[in-house]
C-alpha cells in the first residue's frame, strides 16, 4: 500500500510540474519575453540568458520587478512586464526557465552549399 502511495505521489507531482512548465512557456511567449531573452531564452544583446538559472534567484528578482524596486537602471524595463505577474505566474515562468529544454534538434541543413547558385 505505501509503494502504491508513493508512486502516486510521485506521478502526481511529475504531471503538475509539466503543467507548470507548459504554463510558463505560454507565459513567456504571451508577455513577449521572447523580444529582448530571445526565442530559446539564450539572451540578446545586452539582455541576459534565463535559461536554466537558479529558480529562486529569477523568482527573486520577478518579484522586486513587481514591487517596481530594481538594481540597475537598465533593469527598470522590468518593471512594466512584471508588474502584472501573480505569485503562480512568476512561479510557472521560473520552472519553464529552470527546466528549459531546446525542443529544436536539427539547426541548420547540412546539404545547404552556397556555390553554385547562380553567383554574381
Amino acid at each position: 500500500m505505501r509503494i502504491l502511495v508513493l508512486f502516486f505521489i510521485t506521478f502526481s507531482t511529475l504531471f503538475a510540474y509539466s503543467d507548470s512548465y507548459n504554463r510558463g512557456k505560454t507565459l513567456y511567449f504571451e508577455k513577449g519575453c521572447n523580444g529582448c531573452h530571445g526565442t530559446k531564452a539564450e539572451g540578446m544583446n545586452t539582455y541576459p540568458a534565463l535559461a536554466n538559472r537558479a529558480k529562486g534567484f529569477m523568482a527573486y528578482k520577478l518579484k522586486r520587478f513587481r514591487s517596481e524596486i530594481s538594481d540597475k537602471q537598465i533593469q527598470e524595463m522590468m518593471i512594466p512586464f512584471a508588474i502584472e505577474l501573480s505569485d503562480q505566474d512568476i512561479e510557472d515562468l521560473v520552472t519553464f526557465l529552470h527546466e528549459y529544454v531546446d525542443e529544436q534538434t536539427e539547426r541548420y541543413d547540412i546539404e545547404f552549399r552556397t556555390e553554385g547558385d547562380g553567383g554574381s
